[in-house]
């Protein structure tokens, strides 16, 4: 399960007044320790939350990275004035992104920039010395190419200081200060920056033409890599490119970023080994061949251990903490779908586990062959304006969740080498 975490921190101010502007992020991080943290810049004029950036952000996450999206000065929930901002106070506000995630997390490995936010990734990486990545999609090479999106008003922004443009179908002022901006950028930076790169662009691409994609990857030196986005637009509208452009993502960067988490064996939910987890099955791995385990299913992964008490390191539930888990929330889930299919009042389930031995003299249940027999004690609590005979017939619902039903079955475990 992940988390989501609002944040704010102090942005870059271009006005240079003194004002203490304030920018409004999200942090989503994964249940276990980040591999590592990503800084995403979103495209121009859009926001923390358009499509495309929130769709990658989560994708990455369930690859175990944790994601930083914030609204630039001026857009979404940020201080500040947009007109006021430019080109350069987008990368000053990212390196501002980057100092808050050093102070309170960890620094940035990973930066990621949508159209003209790739292009701000590109300059500010030189700015943030931990990064080792750097992804552009569908981004310029040329800051002032964004200069295309308000051609028509251009001499009005020239001759008058500024004017009102539309964009996206949304009114925004430029002034004359945001084109000159744009203008003096000098792209050398691209090929200084030392980092190793990955850009996606679409062909078809009808915002930011490819031949800047193009541009992008002859200025850069290796290790660089180039990735089109097949049918893609410029927005990445379609949530299957932005899957798979956060799949590629996660895929590329465990080649040039460090295992800095505790979980960091645990480098892709859906493989393990080499191997492609089909949906249904578990691998489990050893972690530090002693009593860690790294555990995969085809969407998810976790830790299994044991406690410090009996020489593990206690990084994850143990094997009978996770059979009681199953059990538990097999035996929640069942409730509640019975609950919603006869429409009864039930507020809340809580399901009590543990796991006990019973022998000799104490076992009722046990015969002469076996003098023990293995004891789940399951205690269950329903909230809600039930009726006893409501709560009477939950209970015996309860003994008709599919695991409970596989544990009291013949059950077979077929082992075999491979």
């Amino acid at each position: 399960m992940s988390k989501r975490t609002k944040v704010n921190f102090p942005a870059f101010n271009p006005s240079g007044d003194g004002q203490s502007l304030q920018l409004s992020g999200l942090l989503e991080s994964p249940s276990q320790d980040p591999r590592a943290f990503v800084l995403f810049a979103h495209c121009f004029t859009c926001g923390k939350d358009v499509a495309a950036a929130s769709r990658i952000s989560r994708a990455l996450v369930v690859h175990g990275y944790a994601v930083l999206r914030f609204d630039f000065t001026g857009l979404g929930n940020s201080d500040g004035d947009f007109a006021n901002t430019n080109f350069s106070s987008n990368v000053g506000d990212l390196i501002a992104a980057a100092d808050y995630l050093r102070t309170h997390y960890r620094a940035p490995s990973l930066l990621i920039g949508h159209s003209l936010g790739g292009a701000a990734v590109l300059k500010a990486a030189g700015k943030i010395p931990e990064s080792l990545g750097i992804v552009t999609i569908g981004a310029p090479a040329d800051p002032d190419h964004v200069i295309k999106n308000f051609a028509m008003d251009l001499a009005t922004i020239e001759s008058e200081g500024q004017a009102k443009v539309s964009l996206a179908g949304r009114p925004f002022t430029i002034k004359k200060q945001f084109v000159d901006d744009l203008r003096d950028n000098d792209t050398s930076y691209i090929g200084t920056m030392k980092k190793a790169l990955l850009v996606f662009h679409s062909p078809l691409d009808a915002t930011v033409s490819i031949e800047q994609a193009e541009k992008i990857y002859v200025a850069a030196k290796h290790p660089k890599s180039f990735v089109s986005l097949d049918q893609a637009d410029h927005l990445l509208t379609n949530k299957a490119d932005s899957e798979y452009v956060a799949t590629t993502i996660a895929a590329w960067a465990g080649r040039y970023l460090p295992n800095t988490s505790a979980n960091a064996e645990l480098v892709e939910s859906a493989v393990a080994g080499g191997h492609v987890i089909a949906g249904g099955h578990v691998t489990v791995s050893e972690r530090n061949q002693v009593f860690t385990q790294n555990v995969y299913s085809d969407s998810h992964q976790w830790i299994a251990d044991e406690p410090v008490s009996v020489g593990g390191d206690n990084l994850g539930p143990d094997p009978y903490e996770h059979l009681l888990a199953g059990l538990g929330a097999c035996t929640a889930m069942t409730l509640r779908m019975y609950a919603e299919r006869k429409k009864l009042p039930l507020e809340q389930v809580t399901v009590e586990l543990s796991h006990s031995r019973s022998h000799g003299a104490d076992c009722q249940q046990c015969d002469d062959e076996n003098p023990r027999i293995e004891v789940i004690d399951r205690k269950v609590t329903l909230v809600g304006d039930l009726t006893d005979a409501q709560r009477q017939r939950m209970l015996e619902i309860a003994d008709k969740c599919p695991v409970h039903k596989t544990l009291h079955s013949k059950l077979v475990v077929d082992t075999r080498l491979v």
